[in-house]
């Protein structure tokens, strides 16, 4: 079969080696369990995820064209916005990793 020019697999000149996880081989200071920013994966998704969501309800409440939804809109974020950071606040200091800290 042949190849087309631009198309062929990579030249590296060894296999790639993925060594197996051995505990034994780490440093004292290397710990690949803990996540390097201390802050859970978790808690980033879901602040982008209500982020996203709660700016697209008020822009749409604002852009409705209703004074009551504008009203609402501006309310909503009001309450919204302190009440989301509270809680992934509190999500994110029970679900840090206290063992594995972050530098």
């Amino acid at each position: 079969m042949a190849t087309h020019p631009f198309v062929r697999p990579p030249s590296v000149g060894h296999e790639p080696y993925n060594p197996v996880r051995d505990d034994s081989k780490l440093s004292p200071t290397e710990d690949i369990d803990r996540e390097p920013d201390g802050v859970p994966h978790s808690v980033v998704g879901l602040t982008a995820l209500f982020s996203v969501m709660l700016a697209m309800l008020v822009a749409f409440m604002f852009l409705s064209g209703h004074v009551i939804g504008r009203v609402a809109a501006i309310v909503l974020a009001l309450i919204a916005i302190p009440t989301l950071i509270a809680t992934l606040r509190n999500k994110a200091q029970r679900e840090r990793d206290h063992v594995h800290p972050s530098r």
